[in-house]
């Protein structure tokens, strides 16, 4: 697990792709995040490449809690609010480091072997594996699948989050801006007039 792992981006859309071939996820409002454990060894790197293995405590030990002892997953950073939703403001505002938790969407590798090349489907398989019965501090983050995007775009809006990332649902995790990701986000949310 020597190899260097760098995150796949998605390509912002106007519209939700439709059809058999893609996997629909809520986004997220909060930091992306990959988790990188190797034996005793948690750290967790941002987009820009910034170690912030200190600043998010209950991510690193739910990682160290998990029985595999060598992963690298992919996910957001958030911390949610009475609401259920993710709270951009009480994660920015930094009060909340120790309650931040992760919503994780991909594996790239477990157990020493790199899953990159394999299709999002059986990337997402292990995935719950991984992380099956561990809710605390690491949580999968639930997708549906198909027809259902511009449904779930909609509901999305009216509860007042960020968007939707639709997936295809047979590539590879690959390094980069990527067409197989598309993300739509709802014109109303706060994150579109965001600075930072």
């Amino acid at each position: 697990m020597r190899t260097a792992f760098e995150f796949c981006l998605p390509t912002a859309a106007k519209v939700v792709p439709t059809g058999p071939d893609w996997i629909h996820e809520i986004k997220y409002d909060g930091y992306r995040l990959r988790v990188e454990r190797q034996g005793k060894t948690v750290r967790l790197f941002t987009r820009n490449g910034h170690d912030w293995t200190k600043r998010f405590p209950w991510i690193v030990e739910a990682a160290l809690k998990n029985r595999e002892q060598q992963f690298v997953i992919d996910g957001e950073a958030v911390v949610l609010g009475v609401d259920g939703a993710s709270d951009f403001n009480a994660l920015h505002s930094r009060r909340h480091d120790d309650e931040v938790q992760l919503y994780v969407f991909d594996i790239l590798a477990v157990g020493g072997e790199d899953l990159r090349q394999l299709p999002l489907t059986m990337r997402k398989t292990n995935l719950a594996r991984l992380l099956r019965g561990r809710p605390d501090g690491i949580l999968v983050a639930p997708f549906e699948a198909g027809e259902i995007g511009p449904d779930l775009f909609g509901a999305a809006c009216r509860m007042g989050l960020e968007g939707l990332v639709s997936k295809r649902r047979d590539r590879r995790y690959g390094a980069g801006r990527s067409k197989d990701w598309i993300k739509v986000k709802n014109r109303t949310h706060p994150a579109m007039t965001r600075e930072f």
